[in-house]
Parts: C-alpha cells; sequence; structure tokens
C-alpha cells in the first residue's frame, strides 16, 4: 500500500470525515493504492466497551458513573435507531449516558467526552507538550487503543506512508501520541502531518523554525497534489510542503462503517467549496489566514452527486460542510428539487439577499433542505457593520420569516463580546431575538475569542481594542490572543450579559433546551418538526 491515512480523536463520532474522504478519492483517482482509518471512531467504540467501562470505573463507582455505564450498551443502540428521531428525551438521555460513562477512564489522562478532549497538565500550543507526548513521555486518554488495536492493524496493512489529518484543536494532543507511537513502530515509514490544524500553525512554525520530531512533513494546505506526490516517490526531503493547485471534492467513503456511527439517521458530509467567498469578516481568521484559498466545485453536477452518494450508501441525509453555500449552489438545488425527492441535507448559509426570494427559499425546501446554519453575530446593526458582516436587520427579519414559513429550521450563530460592543448592543440583541424566538429553530450562544491573525489587529484602536497580548512564549501555536477594549464592555461583562440576560429569557432558555446536547448542530436537523414528520418512526 502507498499511503495510509488517519482521522485521529477526538471529534464527533456522528458521521465519518470528509477530509480525509476527499484525499483518499483523490489518490486512488492518481492510481496509488491508498486506504483510510477513522480511528477516532475506532477510539470512542474501544473506550465505550462494556467491559472496559466496568474495569476503569473501579469496583465502587459513583452513582451517576454506574448508571451510566449498565446503560452503554443499550445508550448504543438507542443513538444509532431511526426510532430515537421521534423521542429529544430518549435520545438526550442516550447521549449523557455515554457522556458520563466516558468519565470512568483516569482523569490525569484527560477529559473525554462525545466529540472534545482537554488534557489537565498538557497544551495543544505547546511544542514542548506535543514533543513530550512524541517520546511517549506523557500520555493520552486513547494511548490503549493506539497501542493495543490501531498500531498492529496498520502493522498488518504494512503502509509505504502514513498521513495523519488534524482537522480539530481536540485531535491535536492525541495525534502526536499517536504519531510517536508510529515512529518508534515503523522507524522506516514516512509520516506526514497537515490539515487545518498544522495549516493555522503555518506562520509561526516557519517563523520559528519549529520541526516535528515525529514527522517527515508537514503539509499546509490542500493536501492533494503534495500527498500524491509522496506517495508516488516523485517530492524530496523539504520539511514543509504546500501546493493548492489539485483541489478535489468528491470523496470515497468506502473506508467508513456507516452503521457503526453515533447517530440516528446516516449521514455523509459533502461540500461544494474550499474556503469562504465572503472572507470579510473581521472577527474570523478566514479573511487573512485562510486554511484554504477559496474553490468551488462545478455547482451544476452537486445534485447528482448527492443521488449518486445516495444510493451507493444508502444515505438520505447529506451534511454540506461549506463555511458558506454559495447562492448559484442553492439556486441549482432548488432547481433540481424534483431530482432531490427523499433526500435532505443541512449547512451554513450567509444571511443572502437572494434569501428575502420565498419562491428559492421554497425551491429550497422542496430539494431536501430542512436546516440553514446563519452566522448572525448581533443584533445592533452598528456591530454587525463594524464587523464587515455585510448583513442587514432588515434582511434577517424576513429570511427568519421565510425560512420558517417554508418549514426550513434556522441555526442562528451569535457572539457577544466583539471589539467596541456596549451592553447597548447586547439589549438589542436580546430584542432581536426574542421578538424572532419563534423563528428560530436552535442558537449557538458565544463569547468572541479574538483570533491570533485577526484583521481587527492591523489597526486595533480604530476597531476598539485598546491592546492585545502576545501569544505566550510557552505556547507559540497559540489560536487566539487576550485583548482589552478601549471602548464598550469587556470580555467579563458580556460574559455576565450571556448568562443573566440573554439565558435568563424564558424565550432564549426554551430555544436553548431543545438543543441537541454535545452534538448540537450536527443533529439538530433530527429534531426540526419538518424532518420529525419525515422521519421513518414518523411514517
Amino acid at each position: 500500500m502507498d499511503l495510509l491515512l488517519l482521522h485521529p480523536p477526538a471529534t464527533k463520532p456522528g458521521e465519518p470525515p470528509l477530509g480525509v474522504g476527499i484525499l483518499l478519492g483523490h489518490l486512488r483517482a492518481q492510481g496509488l493504492s491508498a486506504s483510510s482509518i477513522d480511528a477516532n471512531l475506532e477510539a470512542y467504540l474501544h473506550l465505550l466497551d462494556p467491559t472496559r467501562l466496568s474495569a476503569a470505573a473501579g469496583p465502587q463507582p459513583r452513582t451517576a458513573l454506574k448508571r451510566a455505564v449498565g446503560h452503554a450498551e443499550k445508550s448504543l443502540q438507542q443513538l444509532r435507531s431511526s426510532e430515537t428521531r421521534a423521542s429529544f428525551a430518549r435520545y438526550s438521555t442516550a447521549v449523557r449516558h455515554l457522556n458520563e460513562a466516558l468519565s470512568a477512564y483516569p482523569s490525569e489522562l484527560g477529559e473525554l467526552t462525545l466529540g472534545d478532549y482537554l488534557h489537565p497538565t498538557l497544551s495543544e500550543f505547546s511544542p514542548e507538550d506535543l514533543e513530550r507526548l512524541s517520546r511517549g513521555e506523557s500520555s493520552t486518554v486513547f494511548a490503549a487503543y493506539f497501542r493495543d488495536s490501531l498500531v498492529p492493524r496498520i502493522a498488518q496493512m504494512q503502509p509505504r506512508m502514513l498521513g495523519i489529518s488534524v482537522q480539530f484543536r481536540n485531535q491535536v494532543l492525541p495525534a502526536f501520541e499517536l504519531a510517536g507511537m508510529l515512529r518508534r513502530a515503523f522507524p522506516g515509514t514516512r509520516i506526514v502531518g497537515g490539515g487545518g490544524m498544522f495549516t493555522s500553525w503555518r506562520r509561526p512554525l516557519k517563523k520559528l523554525g519549529l520541526r516535528f520530531s515525529a514527522f517527515d512533513h508537514i503539509v499546509f494546505g490542500p493536501g492533494e497534489a503534495p500527498l500524491a506526490e509522496l506517495a508516488a516517490g516523485r517530492t524530496g526531503s523539504e520539511y514543509f510542503l504546500e501546493d493548492g493547485k489539485q483541489v478535489a471534492f468528491v470523496p470515497d467513503y468506502s473506508f467508513a462503517p456507516l452503521g457503526d456511527y453515533l447517530s440516528p439517521e446516516r449521514i455523509l458530509p459533502l461540500t461544494t467549496t474550499r474556503g469562504c467567498y465572503w472572507a470579510k469578516c473581521l472577527f474570523c481568521p478566514e479573511a487573512t489566514a485562510p486554511i484554504h484559498r477559496y474553490r468551488c466545485s462545478q455547482p451544476t453536477g452537486f445534485a447528482a452527486l448527492l443521488t449518486d452518494f445516495s444510493a451507493r450508501h444508502q444515505v438520505r441525509h447529506f451534511h454540506l460542510t461549506d463555511d458558506a453555500i454559495p447562492v448559484n449552489v442553492l439556486r441549482q438545488l432548488a432547481s433540481q428539487a424534483e431530482h432531490l425527492q427523499g433526500l435532505s441535507w443541512h449547512g451554513f448559509v450567509r444571511f443572502e439577499k437572494a434569501l428575502l426570494d420565498k419562491q428559492l427559499v421554497a425551491g429550497l425546501a422542496r430539494a431536501g433542505c430542512t436546516q440553514l446554519q446563519l452566522g448572525l453575530e448581533s443584533g445592533s446593526q452598528q456591530v454587525l457593520d463594524r464587523l464587515q458582516k455585510g448583513t442587514r436587520l432588515d434582511d434577517v427579519s424576513q429570511i427568519l420569516a421565510n425560512l420558517a414559513e417554508a418549514g426550513i429550521g434556522s441555526y442562528v450563530y451569535i457572539l457577544f463580546g466583539t471589539p467596541g460592543e456596549t451592553e447597548e448592543d447586547g439589549e438589542l440583541t436580546l430584542r432581536f431575538l426574542e421578538q424572532h424566538a419563534s423563528e428560530i429553530g436552535f442558537l449557538n450562544l458565544a463569547i468572541m475569542n479574538l483570533p491570533r491573525d485577526a484583521t481587527f489587529l492591523e489597526n486595533p484602536e480604530l476597531h476598539g481594542i485598546r491592546s492585545a497580548q502576545p501569544l505566550a512564549e510557552e505556547e507559540p501555536l497559540g489560536l487566539y490572543r487576550a485583548f482589552e477594549a478601549s471602548q464598550g464592555w469587556e470580555r467579563a461583562g458580556a460574559r455576565r450579559f450571556l448568562q443573566r440576560r440573554v439565558l435568563g429569557s424564558p424565550a432564549i432558555r426554551a430555544i436553548a433546551a431543545r438543543t441537541p446536547p454535545l452534538f448540537t448542530s450536527n443533529h439538530a436537523f433530527l429534531f426540526e418538526p419538518a424532518a420529525r414528520l419525515t422521519s421513518p418512526a414518523a411514517a
């Protein structure tokens, strides 16, 4: 085998990873022998094994843990059953049991939930800590799975090269522990790191001349061309590789055991784009240091791709992972509604003026759109203008009404604590949300973290920032900076407002109460009224 791609823990184990799927499809199309392993799913199933859970919990576990471990096997079955869609209470109980069961493992190895992982003493942004894990001097909760299951399996497959894809912060520590184990087990095998996290470190890695001992190469940006060159033996000894000329969009999911994922309905992620077509929001790193330069696939063929993947994998729901689905893709999907009967999908869009067209929105509903995720950020027009969102609140009101009328759910994202925001702005946001509570299905309420390379920092005073702290010397790979606002409230004030005023509102509290625990937006579509009416259980 030329290349084996690995998707390490910990991410939400509800659907297969798109990144390694796309790379696998591209490599095989180039005539290379390649395969993939979703080590994230395997790790969770390893840790949720009833026998291992009982051993980890010990002879006298606390009552909640004992109950969770006892219900773990049944909870796994429920979370994979389509009948669970008919009962949010049953779904929530199963998720919470499994999450509680994971706490059976020693806390000194880290805190693991269904989709997140934090270590009590190690930092994802400290090169020293990453090297400590790679050398085997520290450990994570996944060590036993890596050692006893994954590494022996890889030994049987005998790949000439290993690629480890790290997309999210919560994968970093386990990925470096795994890379170190692989380096010791297979000293002659080339190990390549790539994915969104490595790309986000492009500047500090190059500036500081950092190298990771467990990796032979680090790929920045799209990995299609660099991996194909490496696997074919056409690349030299350069440590950092970057070539975004080739970008693929069609994944190969032959490696994914779709029935094993933790979801009441099988979900396949697909995308029509790389990067963000807007890329102007001042708070977003995509505006100044994008992971991918914007690329779009051919929208005319996307509806056919959905129907093809549905038939091939016996899947009816798709998660469109675009940063924002372009308007031309939305129009194309709406025009192909008759060919998408029986399918459904959800994904991110901007509050584009095109969605003021009720006919387009109705067409999207007919084409299977069950839910749209929309980044509003604020109910204050001044804040939106300051953030360069390109959004008008009058348009937002009409779009939310159009979506509700068409039966498409809205998952709205709000960001408090942006530079220059005042308590008055916060009150405007609260008022806007309360006025539209009947049209909003779900909410993501957050406090802004200032990205390391945010456009705000090019002229901080202009944007209400008095000062921004440099990254800590021991964590040069950090993604965010602490900052002091020159006007408006500080983050602490914004957080108090969110906890007391916003979540104290009965209308907002009701929306928050129906958000799927832990899986949040990944599973919210399952509990939209329109989705419930078309579910297998309802039928």
